[in-house]
């Protein structure tokens, strides 16, 4: 991926214990998450995911540093998945980890949302 483009590097959010750095490569919107996804700090995951008004927006939310997520998370996602899928686009889940992994195995929704090992093999197809 050495020909990559990388524009519209946005100001982190950083509510509670909760980071999103929102990035644009090859006209892939990629959300990197850090800390844990609760009812605490679910808002900002939602306003990060909201692209209304964008067409087919294609979306990678990487979850590598996330240490924690709850049911919140999970609701968000889903309803994330449901609105891009909706519009024309797709939402993707990258290298999920531990707990977080566990989670999305568990309820099935790596099933539902296309769940890539690597933030590359999210962003390659």
């Amino acid at each position: 991926m050495a020909e990559e483009e990388v524009a519209d590097t946005e100001q982190a959010v950083q509510p509670e214990q909760l980071s999103i750095v929102a990035t644009t490569t090859n006209g892939i919107h990629v959300l990197t998450v850090a800390g844990e996804i609760d009812h605490h700090t679910g808002d900002a995951l939602s306003q990060a995911l909201d692209l209304s008004g964008t067409p087919r927006p294609h979306v990678v939310v990487d979850l590598g540093q996330v240490t924690f997520m709850d049911s919140s998370g999970i609701n968000i996602l889903i309803a994330a998945h449901r609105t891009l899928t909706e519009a024309g686009g797709w939402l993707r889940l990258s290298n999920p980890t531990g707990t977080v992994l566990r989670t999305l195995q568990l309820i099935g929704l790596d099933t539902v949302i296309d769940c890539r090992e690597t933030l590359d093999h999210a962003l390659t197809g």
